[in-house]
């Protein structure tokens, strides 16, 4: 049973009697009264053993994308149900209206709507509904959770589908569908035409040529029904923060975005995640379910504090296909020490397939080893020249001047090792793709077009 204010607003009421009299019996013979109406208020609310609910919703919602439910509340009962609902999902569901209120007819049903924007991905639950019954004078109230049982997955915003429509134009070009003509470019077979001058005189068709007394020459396109297998780092490179969220939602954004792109394109894209184990794959998805496929997958997948297994890389890419294909490693190059496992696999990777690395870079790092105004670092010479400098000054420097000084060694430092880590992984074959978290998805793509029009699939 619960009390509602009002209750207790008439309640209170009983210091009327005791000051005006003088004496106590005037209170309680008020609160006896008011005892007596809530016994009979509390009759005649619904019975909640009689009341039935429903749950219809989406399986899946997107990432700060309002989607919309509906609880349907049936009232099988004798007597009008008076009720106050709240359904009982996680706050990150970002449920409203939090309380609903409906009266039901005895016999008939309501239904009332639910907007969700939950702002967190996963699997948000619900057990059930607290339903409070009040009676026809809203003193007391009857009150029990139903069962009804709720899941919502929220998959990744996707934020880099912007950079989609430009891609694929990009990628209309390569496969010729626009006026512009690229050249030399893919390795299968397109159509014959004339020879204009500065055309690769190796792409002439010498038969071609001999039928039509004119110089022919064959042009290509891009190959399709390519493999492309994104690989996504779910283990401690995923979990450090940058800009507020983990690593692991830019490597998100990247898969999202190059599968998109390469099934666009016609290739068939694998999604593997990892950590010490494999925590969830897709296979071949299509144009069509890449998308929903791959947000599915990487909506319940978080980043743990383990070692990542890149000695398992190339036996799983052998298991998804056996022909050349690109390999997208979605992780970050930090320095040797937590970078080396993955170095050590990358030549093997590269002799039999085009292998992509990228890299999230810190801003906050960044503006930390800035030598002047501005968020701009010095590169190569310059920057190990800066560092010099500042390990010169920490002698001299003392009290909290040198505080800053350690502050932009620190920083100067690990941006000389992730140079350093990159400068391994692209003499070990691997184009590497680095910076800020909002930067890497297009890059990575554009990483993917490049390899598509050079043929390196």
């Amino acid at each position: 049973m619960a009390i509602s204010g009002r209750f207790v607003a008439l309640l209170a009421v009983a210091v009327v009697p005791t000051v005006l009299l003088g004496s106590g019996w005037g209170a309680l013979a008020w609160i006896g009264l008011l005892l007596a109406a809530s016994a009979v208020d509390l009759l005649l609310a619904a019975d909640l053993d009689r009341v039935r609910v429903e749950r219809r919703m989406p399986r899946l919602a997107r990432r700060d994308t309002a989607a919309e439910g509906t609880l349907v509340l049936a009232n099988d009962g004798r007597r009008v149900l008076r009720a106050l609902v709240r359904d009982m999902w996680e706050p990150s569901a970002g449920q409203e209206p939090r309380r609903i209120r409906l009266t039901v007819p005895s016999g008939e049903r309501r239904t009332a709507r639910i907007r969700f924007t939950p702002f967190r991905r996963g699997r948000r639950t619900t057990t059930g509904i607290a339903v409070r019954a009040s009676g026809p004078l809203g003193l007391v109230a009857r009150q029990r959770v139903l069962p009804a049982p709720g899941e919502l997955v929220v998959t990744p915003p996707f934020r880099s589908r912007r950079h989609l429509p430009s891609r694929l134009a990009r990628l209309r070009e390569l496969d010729g569908e626009t006026t512009l003509q690229l050249r030399g470019h893919g390795t299968e077979f397109d159509s014959l035409r004339d020879y204009v001058r500065g055309d690769d005189v190796r792409s002439i068709d010498w038969r071609a040529t001999a039928r039509r007394q004119d110089l022919v020459v064959r042009t290509w396109r891009p190959e399709r029904d390519r493999r492309v297998v994104v690989v996504v780092d779910a283990g401690r490179a995923g979990a450090g923060r940058v800009d507020d969220e983990p690593r692991l939602d830019t490597a998100i954004e990247t898969a999202l975005l190059v599968g998109a792109l390469a099934a666009a394109a016609g290739d068939r894209v694998d999604l593997v995640v990892l950590d010490d184990a494999v925590r969830g794959r897709v296979h071949s998805a299509t144009r069509s379910d890449v998308v929903q496929r791959f947000g599915e997958t990487l909506a319940l997948v978080d980043p743990e504090l383990r070692p990542t297994d890149w000695a398992a890389v190339p036996g799983i890419v052998d298991t998804v296909t056996t022909q050349r294909a690109l390999v997208v490693l979605a992780t970050s190059l930090d320095s040797v020490g937590a970078s080396g496992d993955l170095l050590t696999v990358l030549p093997l990777l590269a002799r039999r397939h085009a292998v992509v690395v990228t890299s999230v870079e810190d801003p906050a790092v960044a503006r930390m080893a800035a030598t002047g105004e501005g968020d701009q670092r010095a590169e190569g010479g310059a920057r190990r020249a800066t560092t010099s400098g500042l390990v010169s000054a920490l002698g001299a420097g003392s009290g909290a001047g040198s505080a800053d000084v350690y502050r932009r060694a620190a920083a100067e430092r690990s941006l000389l090792d992730a140079d350093g880590v990159a400068d391994v992984a692209r003499r070990a074959g691997a184009e590497v793709v680095r910076g800020l978290p909002g930067e890497v998805p297009p890059r990575t793509a554009d990483a993917y077009l490049r390899a598509k029009a050079a043929g390196r699939l």
